[in-house]
């Protein structure tokens, strides 16, 4: 169990500067690491020794929006935010399958039941599918929910979820990260609200992490900074600061049984993703 009480983030290691990373996962020895390439789009490296051990190849993928991992199936998900579907990625044999989500997709995560939770930013939905595809739920957001970027169900059945966005196309006005029922009809807890820098605040919130205790780790890219709240979402502290990231984060992955924090580090060059990396706390 990971006491989040006591986490300050500390770099332990920083994979390569190269290409613009899409979202980073873990499983058993491994990280996943992908990135925007033709080609090679996941990285695996040694979870001890970081060292590059292989790379694989996602055929016909277009869009790359987050990636996740199911230690049950030993699979990777890649989220296709262009061809609007899901990937499905074997990581021992790396045969690849895929669904149509029919709408386009953002964060994903795991369930405790091995299922896949996919966000839909522009519809305001949350769809969880089988393994292999299969829709067994979809849940429609709260009409104050605009831009829901990720979504973690705990334990419980409930869903955390962080809404946020400074595009001029689609700006909101509230900035937050919400506990909520297990049908996304009503709000339990709530943190955030008006966009800002200050404590309590958030700057388009991207994605999240929740440990076994379900603590939340929260990616506030704009303010370039991690903070952990406690299960009721109460702020507890900045667990990331700006001083140890070079660019802007956008997606994180927590392996919980080695306390360790894979945050993704992007560089923004005139409105363009250029390039990116992975730094990896301890926390």
């Amino acid at each position: 169990m990971t006491c989040c009480l006591c986490t300050v983030g500390q770099v332990v290691h920083t994979l390569p500067k190269g290409l613009p990373v899409k979202g980073v996962t873990s499983l058993g020895d491994e990280v996943f690491v992908l990135r925007r390439k033709e080609r090679d789009q996941i990285e695996v490296y040694d979870v001890i020794t970081f060292r590059l051990l292989r790379c694989m190849t996602i055929p016909n993928i277009r869009g790359l929006a987050d990636i996740t991992s199911c230690e049950h199936y030993r699979c990777v998900y890649i989220s296709d935010n262009i061809v609007m579907c899901i990937r499905r990625v074997d990581v021992q044999t790396g045969a690849t399958t895929q669904w149509a989500v029919c709408d386009m997709p953002s964060g994903l995560s795991v369930t405790k039941a091995h299922n896949v939770v996919v966000t839909f930013h522009v519809v305001r939905k949350i769809k969880e599918f089988s393994s292999h595809g299969q829709l067994l739920q979809e849940l429609a957001l709260p009409d104050d929910v605009i831009n829901p970027w990720h979504a973690v169900q705990l334990t419980t059945g409930q869903y955390v979820v962080c809404h946020g966005n400074e595009g001029t196309d689609r700006r909101d006005t509230v900035h937050r990260v919400c506990l909520m029922n297990a049908y996304c009809t009503q709000f339990v807890h709530s943190h955030g609200g008006q966009p800002g820098s200050d404590i309590g605040q958030y700057n388009v919130p991207d994605h999240l992490a929740v440990d076994d205790n379900e603590f939340v780790f929260v990616v506030d890219t704009l303010n370039r900074r991690m903070t952990l709240l406690s299960p009721t979402l109460n702020y507890i502290r900045q667990v990331v600061s700006r001083d140890k990231l070079k660019w802007r984060p956008c997606r994180l992955h927590l392996d919980v049984q080695r306390r360790r924090l894979y945050v993704t580090d992007i560089r923004y060059k005139d409105g363009k993703v250029t390039a990116g990396r992975v730094v990896v706390f301890s926390v």
